[in-house]
């Protein structure tokens, strides 16, 4: 019995898209006809506890803001911050060259000499230059000569502001979500429409809540104006100094020895039941954030015994009495009379907010997305023996006696400081990294510096190049024509096919 002729109409039309698929991904784009290849550049993070560098690069050219900055690679210096060099001659320097010299190996040899480098200091150095600003500038002359002793192009070493720190936190993490432009499939940078989001950082010495507001913000050092892509930004930003999450730590202490009348053991109820552990009174009362609860007579030498008491509430007493909450002069205020309007749309949360956001999930099996969970996790870190947390922990060995009343400093500045509420904090997010780069103020510093950052919006850039635009739209037009020429083929057939049984 004879069949009717069938013609494979679907199966060529697949076959059709498969080649025009093959064109598209085998023509050379405009990027790679005419990309003359990589920039570099390097942001040495000098925080109060360590120095981070960051290594980013982009199509060389694509300069002006065209939303393709990664990250290359980083590195983190061992030992402490710049500022804790203090009186050791060239240390603050030499502690940079492991990292520098990662970046001559990750870096093309050609592109060294192109390659800008920037050191931004955050609160450890505004500390230092509190309590001695002959000793922080020569640390960053310091700095200064050993970054120019290497083969790139050094654009300076420098203390930034806490308004710039938020500010720059900001920008990186609206940058790395494409909140400010993205690219379309059609070859065009475009608004994505989408919301902003707000920046929450918790370094060693500051910490910093930036977003953007509708709301009159009533003391002008708090107000950042931005103007991106054609958009005009108006940010909240405030720098609380000595809030970080190591200066919190002495300033707890020195809270804890006012209060028990300059003893020489303190209980604290932060740390685990039965723990004690021996410090010098210079590591608690050395700081500027600690200077005014100094004992008399004071001996920096002089050794403190520090009890543990595993007592969650009056931990959560301590640590709220830090935070001065009355006296507002404004509408409204955080705390220590600073002005503050109303928290806004998403946040996320990184530095120390997400390394103990990610402890307490790790040792609780909680997930910390509401304010009664926090405080769920925090108690129950709060009631931990050492060794219960040793045993899960090994590696946070040296912190374990940290994340109790850290935990219980964030819960209490979030909730009570900042306003977060049920409803505004589920929508934190606690990241360390978007994409394949860490969140923080280096990569904003270095877009901004650079001007990478334009304040108008970019105009159209094909992604393809005019011959690979014609050879797609010949494919397409080609498949729109055989479509119909098959079903012919096929009705034609059949009509054959029928006359011959007639007959």
């Amino acid at each position: 019995m004879a069949h009717d002729p069938v013609f494979p109409v679907a199966p060529v039309a697949l076959l059709l898209f498969g080649v025009v698929a093959m064109v598209l991904l085998t023509v050379p784009t405009r990027e790679m006809e005419e990309e003359p290849g990589r920039a570099y550049g390097i942001v040495l993070d000098a925080g109060s506890s360590h120095t981070a560098m960051y290594v980013y690069r982009w199509p060389s050219d694509k300069q002006n803001g065209t939303g393709v900055v990664a990250q290359h690679s980083e590195c983190h210096v061992k030992g402490g911050g710049i500022s804790s060099y203090v009186g050791q001659k060239g240390a603050a320097g030499r502690s940079l060259e492991t990292c520098l010299d990662q970046a001559l190996v990750d870096i093309p040899k050609n592109k060294h000499h192109l390659t800008p480098v920037y050191l931004g200091a955050t609160a450890g150095m505004r500390l230092l230059e509190m309590s001695s600003p002959e000793q922080s500038a020569q640390i960053l002359q310091e700095v200064g000569h050993k970054i120019q002793s290497y083969p790139f192009s050094f654009q300076g070493a420098s203390v930034l502001s806490g308004l710039e720190e938020g500010a720059y936190g900001w920008v990186t993490v609206n940058y790395l979500l494409e909140n400010f432009i993205k690219y379309g499939f059609v070859g065009r940078w475009l608004s994505p429409g989408r919301s902003t989001v707000g920046a929450l950082d918790f370094g060693g010495a500051s910490t910093q809540i930036t977003f953007l507001t509708q709301h009159e913000v009533e003391d002008a050092s708090d107000r950042v104006q931005l103007r991106l892509y054609g958009q005009d930004y108006t940010l909240y930003t405030h720098s609380f100094l000595c809030y970080g999450r190591d200066q919190v730590l002495k300033r707890l202490q020195a809270h804890l020895v006012q209060s028990s009348g300059h003893a020489g053991t303190v209980f604290h109820p932060c740390i685990p039941a039965g723990h004690s552990v021996t410090v010098t009174l210079d590591s608690v009362f050395g700081s500027p954030c600690t200077w005014d609860r100094r004992p008399t007579p004071y001996d920096p030498r002089g050794r403190l015994t520090v009890t543990g008491g595993g007592h969650y509430e009056h931990c959560v007493g301590n640590v709220t009495e830090m935070f001065a909450f009355d006296g507002c002069p404004f509408s409204r205020c955080s705390f220590d009379k600073v002005f503050q309007p109303n928290i806004t749309g998403s946040f996320m949360a990184f530095s120390a907010f997400y390394y103990t956001h990610s402890f307490l999930e790790r040792v609780t099996g909680l997930s910390v997305s509401t304010p009664s969970r926090l405080e769920e996790a925090s108690r129950a870190v709060c009631r931990m023996s050492f060794e219960e947390m040793l045993l899960v922990a090994p590696e946070q060995r040296p912190r374990l006696l940290d994340y109790c009343p850290v935990s219980v400093f964030i819960r209490v500045l979030m909730l009570s400081g900042y306003g977060f509420d049920d409803a505004s904090f589920p929508r934190i997010s606690f990241q360390k990294k978007a994409g394949d780069t860490s969140v923080g103020w280096a990569l904003g510093y270095m877009l901004s510096l650079s001007s990478l950052l334009p304040a108008e919006g970019v105009a159209l850039r094909k992604a393809l190049t005019p011959w690979a635009w014609g050879t797609l739209l010949f494919l397409l037009s080609l498949l729109l024509t055989a479509v119909p020429v098959f079903i012919l083929l096929r009705a034609f057939g059949r009509r054959g096919k029928g006359r011959e049984g007639a007959i």
